[in-house]
């Protein structure tokens, strides 16, 4: 059966919990879905320092779990399943997913965004065995072992430290000759006597079997190619928007970000992102709760506006 909503909120995230709590909070019948664990990227985060009113940080599942049973406390809903398409019926919209159909009068999506992959032979198959995209998840497995983080941005930085809990050696491999992060991330890896910089390289293959147990590597400078024992790999190489689904029905760019105008609306009537997805996000925790917030209340009007009452 077909369940009916004011507003189905795509995605778990900071942007889609605070867009469930405003949503709820104008007494609009709101379900917020998610595929995996509520928090999105935050989840997975062991400690985020920058999100107003906490001074000493906050966990970032613990954060996540707050924000949803805020918004539950309020009348939202969560459902949960994949989002394979939407369609237009009736002047509302019917999101379709793995689990059943959702019927909106206005639907926000705030489907995040996944971790890149480094697409080198060994990487797939070692997955879970030694290959990880998430340290907070995973470091505690290789206790006084040496390993590898790949990546120069915040992300990269943040759980290469975290690894520096557990791992004997940490080795940071970056294909330039200079980090992207935050200047403070920048300053205690560099400072971190267990972080070991590997400049201007790239993996070329994950190697092992049953396990990783080393990593080929290749000078993007002078091309010498090199062999690195360790015993797990983290990679952090940037985003890309969980937005396949919407081609064909929503404007985005190359990297499939979705456009939105100011109040984070889409070119489709009743359709709006926030967060990660849309085009020139910041990818911040505060960012995303912020757009959250403007595109459920957006939505709010726009029910008022097209929906007798």
């Amino acid at each position: 059966m077909t369940q009916e909503y004011d507003i189905v909120v795509i995605g778990a995230g900071p942007a889609g919990l605070t867009a469930g709590l405003y949503a709820a909070r104008a007494r609009r019948k709101t379900v917020v879905l998610e595929r995996n664990v509520t928090g999105g990227q935050i989840a997975l985060t062991s400690l985020v320092e920058n999100y107003p009113g906490f001074p000493d940080g906050v966990n970032g599942f613990d954060l996540a779990q707050a924000m949803q049973q805020q918004a539950e406390k309020y009348g939202m809903e969560m459902g949960y399943g994949e989002v394979t398409g939407i369609e237009s019926q009736d002047g509302q919209h019917l999101v379709k997913t793995t689990e059943g159909d959702y019927l909106a009068k206005a639907v926000i999506i705030t489907g995040g965004a996944d971790y890149n992959r480094l697409g080198v032979p060994g990487e797939e198959r070692l997955t879970g065995r030694g290959v990880s995209y998430c340290a907070t998840c995973d470091a505690a497995f290789f206790k006084d072992q040496e390993v590898a983080v790949v990546g120069g941005g915040d992300a990269a930085m943040d759980e290469g430290l975290f690894v520096t809990r557990y791992a004997s050696k940490v080795h940071v491999i970056h294909r330039r000759d200079q980090l992207r992060a935050g200047k403070i991330l920048q300053e205690r890896a560099l400072a971190n006597s267990k972080m070991q910089f590997v400049w201007n390289t790239v993996v070329t293959e994950v190697l092992g079997e049953e396990a990783v147990t080393g990593l080929r590597l290749r000078n993007v400078v002078t091309g010498e190619e090199s062999t690195l024992p360790v015993a797990a790999i983290f990679v952090f190489i940037g985003l890309h928007p969980n937005s396949d689904y919407l081609k064909g029905l929503l404007r985005m760019d190359e990297g499939g970000h979705i456009y939105v105008s100011d109040w984070m609306e889409t070119e489709a009537p009743g359709i709006f992102a926030a967060g990660d997805i849309r085009v020139n996000s910041s990818r911040q925790v505060v960012s995303a709760a912020g757009d959250g917030a403007t595109a459920a209340i957006k939505a709010d009007h726009y029910i008022t506006d097209h929906f007798k009452a």
